[in-house]
């Protein structure tokens, strides 16, 4: 049976050089960076140097960079710091953020009494700065602005800098879940300030189980794991060495193959996305994931003109690996909330899809997939 793998956004195949320099480490480097024997200090020389390469790739400071277990540990760093030691009481985000800030929004709603301002949404999932603008410049309370880099659902990406200058010139704090940005579009922090930014190594190819927090260093972070005070003091429990060197090499190879792995990544999404408009008279794509610019090139997220709740199952049993939202839903019976947000009640009725693409998708593969949704002779649906 084919294995056609497009749900990169969910996770991603490990290259071949990460996993080498991880299996290097598991051998070479099994210190703990907290002793001070030779063993140790070179797996803390190791680990310092895959930060400063990370928070140069970034343009920030390495004293500014947090290793974590990925985005959700990070997320809940970041909000949980803001409104128990930041002093933070309003939070602006908007409804189809990921579940690792929505749910953390949503417990210090109810559990710390902060106020949660939802930005409105049009029909595309996007939110009108006017309106930010509007919610910044009647603060009376301190605030925090937290708006996903790339949505990992609908692939709309974030209109950062416009963001960023509001958020300065209103003097607010201003937090982002980078994890589907980070790898696959460039991030300067310095040309376009974010306070807190959050990334997963296993999202450009890493491995999983890591990822890392910058945080601005007029802020002062503190640990929601307490114990062996590593990381500076924000993030107890010994660090995973190997992991990070892995996150490290797979952001080098991501960043160096930037424009090569986008070009490529783009021309499979604009085949697929062409194949499908042509092959169905009234195919759609949900939020802006049919778009060239404002949109990743990694995500199509795919509204087919029929009703299938098996859809999904089938194309898995034809060896197509695709998602109906967020892996971390894609188990549970319940629709996606992006997608609740965005469409009517019609429109959430017919098959939607998610396909994600990375540097190892093909266009063969496209035909395989297209394949299986439609005759082309009928230009009707096979299952």
């Amino acid at each position: 049976m084919k294995n056609i793998y497009f749900d990169n956004a969910a996770t991603t195949q490990l290259l071949p050089e990460v996993v080498e320099v991880m299996s290097e480490s598991m051998l070479l480097n099994y210190g703990n960076p907290s002793s001070v024997h030779q063993m140790g200090r070179k797996a803390k020389v190791a680990v310092e140097k895959a930060r400063k390469n990370i928070a140069n790739y970034l343009n920030v400071s390495a004293k500014e960079l947090f290793f974590t277990s990925g985005g959700t540990e990070a997320n809940n760093l970041v909000l949980k710091n803001a409104v128990i030691n930041l002093e933070v009481k309003r939070i602006i985000t908007t409804r189809i953020e990921h579940h690792a800030v929505l749910d953390v929004v949503q417990y210090l709603q109810k559990e710390k009494g902060v106020e949660v301002d939802y930005l409105s949404l049009n029909k595309f999932g996007e939110f009108d700065l006017k309106e930010l603008e509007i919610k910044l410049s009647n603060q009376k309370k301190k605030t925090l602005v937290s708006l996903m880099y790339v949505n990992n659902e609908i692939g709309n990406i974030l209109p950062v800098k416009e963001v960023s200058s509001l958020c300065v010139k209103y003097n607010v704090m201003f937090h982002s879940d980078a994890v589907q940005a980070v790898g696959h579009l460039e991030v300067d922090l310095k040309e376009v300030p974010v306070d807190f930014l959050v990334a997963s190594a296993h999202k450009f190819h890493g491995p999983k189980g890591v990822g890392f927090l910058y945080s601005n260093s007029k802020y002062s972070i503190k640990p929601i794991l307490l114990g062996g005070g590593q990381e500076k003091g924000v993030r107890s429990g010994t660090e995973n060495v190997h992991a990070i060197l892995g996150m490290e090499k797979a952001l080098s190879i991501s960043i160096g193959r930037l424009k090569k792995d986008s070009q490529h990544i783009f021309e499979i999404k604009k085949y697929f996305i062409n194949q499908l408009i042509m092959n169905f008279k009234n195919i759609s794509f949900n939020g802006l994931s049919g778009e060239e610019i404002v949109a990743t090139k990694t995500i199509v997220n795919v509204r087919f003109p029929f009703k299938d709740e098996r859809f999904l199952f089938r194309l898995d049993l034809m060896g197509v690996c695709a998602s109906a939202g967020s892996a971390c839903q894609s188990g549970a019976s319940k629709r996606s909330h992006v997608l609740e947000e965005i469409l009517n009640e019609e429109e959430i009725s017919f098959s939607s899809v998610r396909f994600s693409f990375s540097r190892f998708s093909t266009i063969a593969e496209v035909d395989y997939l297209l394949e299986q949704i439609f005759k082309k002779d009928k230009k009707t649906k096979i299952l």
